[in-house]
């Protein structure tokens, strides 16, 4: 009887906690420099929340480390639902490329919800004598390893992208890894280097203006907001997919009314028509969903990239 009573307080206890949560301002850690669509995803829904909570929702930059030193920094916070850590596709991706990372991907985190998606652009400088994915193969099939190709970095998703075309086109080309997507676009314009992957948000003004060339988007539908775009799969690699995807989670052990709370209320702020709009021109979709959901998701994601690690030999440096 006395453990019947015990357990009845606790559940009171915790459905006050999150009544009363958040009871101080909220960091919110994006583990990507400002500009990114990372930040500017956290920083859409951050002035939703705290006008919501009445709280601070404070985006905290932490870049670098192939996003480790943001998410260690989220993985070893107090788990009451004060910090939380904007995660993306790296956040699947690093278990499989990194020999030790100082936190757990899947124990260390609690899934609290899936933001968006958006696709990758395949982008190639326009002096590229390739109009198409097709082209763009038959160039690389013509020059074996003297098609060069430019990423965030070893073991990032843009150079995942890269090695997923070369498997699955069969063909050689080289990988150059930057410090980050600007100077990796700075040299793609300039000649440099040939082709990349990147989000919209960072090179949709250079499309426009014909500094870049978009050539494929890397979903397996075309996207609505461009049409024209086709996909790498329409050239011929039905099997090429990549979603770039964001979401929302906090340190492990987060009380699960809290939880419940926070899922619910970001999934209900993302399909408002204000942060639907903005996100679209950013070319992202919202998604939402549950923690059960968003944890199965992220699980998956793991599985598919840590096959095309282990088949393409990929390390980080």
């Amino acid at each position: 009887m006395r453990s019947i009573f015990l357990c009845a307080l606790a559940l009171a206890a915790a459905a006050a906690n999150a009544q009363s949560f958040p009871a101080r301002p909220v960091r919110f850690i994006v583990t990507y420099p400002p500009g990114a669509l990372n930040d500017l995803i956290a920083r859409t829904l951050a002035p939703q929340l705290a006008s919501l909570w009445r709280q601070q929702v404070i985006v905290d930059n932490r870049p670098g480390g192939g996003t480790l030193i943001g998410s260690e920094l989220a993985a070893r916070a107090a788990p009451d639902g004060h910090t939380l850590l904007l995660v993306a596709i790296a956040h699947a991706m690093n278990p499989s490329v990194y020999a030790k990372l100082p936190y757990d991907s899947v124990r260390d985190f609690a899934p609290v919800s899936q933001i968006a998606s958006s696709p990758y652009i395949l982008i190639t400088n326009p002096g590229v004598p390739a109009k198409s994915v097709k082209e763009l193969v038959a160039l690389a099939k013509a020059k074996p390893g003297q098609l060069p190709y430019g990423s965030t970095g070893t073991g990032g998703s843009s150079h995942l992208m890269g090695v997923m075309l070369g498997m699955m086109a069969n063909v050689d080309i080289v990988h150059v890894p930057y410090k980050g997507l600007a100077p990796a676009l700075t040299d793609m314009i300039g000649g440099q280097i040939n082709f990349g992957f990147g989000s919209y948000s960072t090179v949709g003004q250079h499309i426009k203006a014909n500094r870049l060339r978009a050539l494929a988007i890397t979903t397996a539908k075309r996207n609505a907001a461009w049409p024209d775009i086709p996909t790498v799969s329409e050239a011929g690699l039905p099997a090429y997919q990549s979603i770039a995807w964001y979401g929302m989670v906090a340190p492990r052990g987060l009380p699960q009314p809290v939880l419940k709370k926070l899922s619910t209320e970001v999934s209900r702020i993302i399909q408002s028509k204000d942060v639907r709009e903005n996100l679209s021109a950013q070319g992202a979709d919202p998604v939402g969903g549950t923690p059960a959901e968003f944890g199965a998701f992220i699980k998956a994601e793991m599985k598919r990239y840590e096959k095309v690690v282990k088949d393409a030999g990929v390390t980080s440096d």
